[in-house]
């Protein structure tokens, strides 16, 4: 034999050639398959990535809007005994009566400072969603019905949500 002649099983035969053309295009359309999953798995992860960010940047915006809710909480019954001192003391004047009204500027202004609204519809209409009723009266002189005659108790709304809903008297009609 000599060496000029190429053996069947040498892969530069022409025989040969084919199979390996073919084995190499599936080893690429393999890779090309592998590559596609991959990309595919990356487009998940970059978009999973970018929902939890927006998530914590939701979760951060609401602990400041919502923050001091517990505290204010907290608060406002201070502030409703303030409101009914101030009421039992209408009709005198001094010291006392002037310390009580200036705690209850204070306080509500560093409710207001706190991103607190207070709710006191009197003589508006009724809105189920800050107000509770808790009586319905005849509708007084002058007063339509489906309207605030009397506030028991202010409500309260920290940024858009309802801390606390105004208790209040409804003229009926």
């Amino acid at each position: 034999m000599t060496q000029d002649t190429p053996t069947p099983e040498a892969p530069d035969t022409p025989a040969a050639a084919p199979e390996a053309a073919t084995d190499l295009l599936a080893e690429l359309e393999a890779a090309r398959l592998k590559a596609a999953e991959n990309y595919d798995l990356y487009v998940r992860a970059r978009a999973e990535m970018d929902n939890v960010r927006r998530r914590a940047e939701e979760d951060v915006a609401k602990a400041h809007k919502y923050g001091i809710e517990s505290f204010a909480e907290a608060l406002l019954p201070v502030a409703d005994s303030l409101d009914k001192a101030l009421e039992a003391s209408s009709g005198q004047i001094g010291p006392m009566r002037d310390g009580l009204e200036l705690t209850a500027r204070q306080l509500a202004e560093a409710l207001r400072t706190g991103g607190l609204k207070e709710i006191n519809p009197l003589g508006e209409r009724f809105d189920p969603h800050t107000q509770q009723a808790i009586a319905v009266v005849p509708a007084p002189a002058g007063v339509a019905g489906g309207h605030v005659v009397a506030v028991l108790q202010k409500g309260w709304i920290i940024a858009d949500r309802v801390l606390r809903p105004a208790l209040v008297t409804v003229a009926q009609g």
